[in-house]
Parts: C-alpha cells; structure tokens; sequence
C-alpha cells in the first residue's frame, strides 16, 4: 500500500490521517508535500477552525521509512537533502499555521513522527502510546526540528537523554513533563482531540491565531519586542467585531458567535 496523507472534515476540523499502515505509518516526501497542500487549503478556508493530525490503525507514526532511508544512501546527498527539506517545510508550514492543531497520538510515535507531534500546537495521546527519538538507534541524528522542540519543552538533562539514548518515554511522563495536553483511554486519542478541536473552533479565529503568532515569537523575543507585539494585537483584536461579540455575549449570559 502507497503511503499518503487522506483527509476529512469533521464539523469545523480538518482531520489529517497518515496513512501507511504496513510501516506503522511511516512519512515519506509524498506525505509531507499533501501536508502542506492541506494546510495551505484550510487557511484560505474560514469555515476550517482547526487541524487534527492522526494516524490510520494503531500508531500515529513510526518516522522516517528505513527501506527508503537504505535506498538513499546509494543516491547523491542530494536526494536526501531533498527529502528532508520536504519535511521541514511541512513543520514550519504547521508552525506557522494561525489555526490550532492538534496531534492525536495512538501507539508508536517515533523519531520524525515525535518531531512532527512536538510541532503541533496540542498533544493528545493515549495512555499506552510510546514516544521515542529513535534516531541513534539507527546511527542518525535528529530532524524534523526535534532538537529545536525538546530543548524548548524540557530541561537540559531530560532532553539529553531522550535525544542522545533514544530511550522511550510514555505518554503519563510526557504529561507530567508538561510536554503533551491531555492523556487518553486506549483508542480514544482521536476522539478526545476532536472534542478539544470542537473547543477551540467555538472561539475567536482572530484571537487563536494572535496567540500562535505570540507564543511563536515569546522565546527570541525580548520582553520589550513582547510587550510592543501583546498591545498590537489586542489593540487589533479589541476592534475586530469578534471582541464586541464576545463580550456581549459575556454580559448577556449567551454563548458567543465567533466568525
């Protein structure tokens, strides 16, 4: 079976499902170029509020293709450098992305596929899945900006020795590491990811996509360059008609309609 990335609405959430089971559905440059298409189509689409990325069976990604990585290594560097700047693109494209989105993680979440989840804005994950940065198992160092995202969400030594042993780490620790949004039942990432989804698609799309933007910049920016960016964007934010919304609805008892 091809490797490709399907996709489906539910109510206002793009559901983004890996598919490649017979290799627990590992990524590959296909998957990454239909990553950005689907992206760049749910921006220009007001009626998309949020993205879920998710996985077809029982795990949500186990990386990169090992048959595929072995068959590079008879090509030019080229070639690989090709690959993993298509995956790269995908990871700023979801970085960049002013809508929410949110990773369901079931089973194997493993090297690009941990990388690809630490991208997203939200984790959900299920109580049984395993994380794990397998890349030094396999002689290999890290991509898809897993260095960038460990050494942002956790301190030094634990994300030294996530990144240099490949240990694996469960969803329960990852939680209380801070570094995943929500532990689920067995089989239940999904659903509890779309619920979340349903949650953020009911408020303000201007104001979600301020606080990507923010939070995006927070850790290069000086506290001044902070400030300055947090007062442009409420000040924007307060004269968009969801702001007026908002708070009537708040004052009346109501919920609110966001557009």
């Amino acid at each position: 079976m091809n490797a490709s990335l399907k996709s489906h609405s539910h109510g206002q959430t793009m559901v983004l499902t890996i598919s490649n089971p017979d290799h627990r559905n590992a990524l590959g440059p296909d998957i990454y170029a239909a990553g950005v298409e689907a992206l760049n189509v749910a921006e220009g689409n007001a009626e998309i509020r949020s993205v879920v990325i998710t996985g077809e069976g029982a795990h949500f990604c186990a990386g990169g293709n090992l048959q595929r990585l072995l068959a590079n290594r008879q090509q030019p560097p080229e070639v690989q450098v090709q690959s993993i700047e298509g995956l790269h693109n995908w990871i700023e494209t979801i970085r960049a992305f002013p809508k929410p989105v949110i990773a369901a993680v079931e089973g194997s979440c493993a090297g690009a596929g941990f990388s690809l989840a630490l991208t997203c804005d939200l984790i959900v994950a299920a109580h049984n899945s395993i994380f794990v940065m397998a890349y030094t198992n396999v002689g290999l160092s890290p991509d898809g900006g897993a260095s960038w995202s460990l050494m942002r969400a956790l301190p030094r030594a634990t994300a030294m020795q996530l990144l240099l042993c490949g240990d694996r780490i469960e969803a329960q620790r990852l939680l209380d590491l801070g570094v995943i949004s929500q532990v689920s039942g067995t089989a239940e990432a999904l659903n509890d990811a779309l619920s979340l989804a349903e949650r953020l698609d009911a408020r303000a799309p201007n104001a979600l996509a301020s606080i990507k933007e923010l939070s995006n910049d927070a850790l290069s920016n000086t506290l001044h360059a902070q400030l300055s960016a947090e007062r442009d964007h409420f000040v924007r934010n307060l004269h968009h008609r969801n702001a007026g919304e908002g708070i009537n609805a708040f004052m009346e008892k109501r919920p609110a309609q966001y557009r």
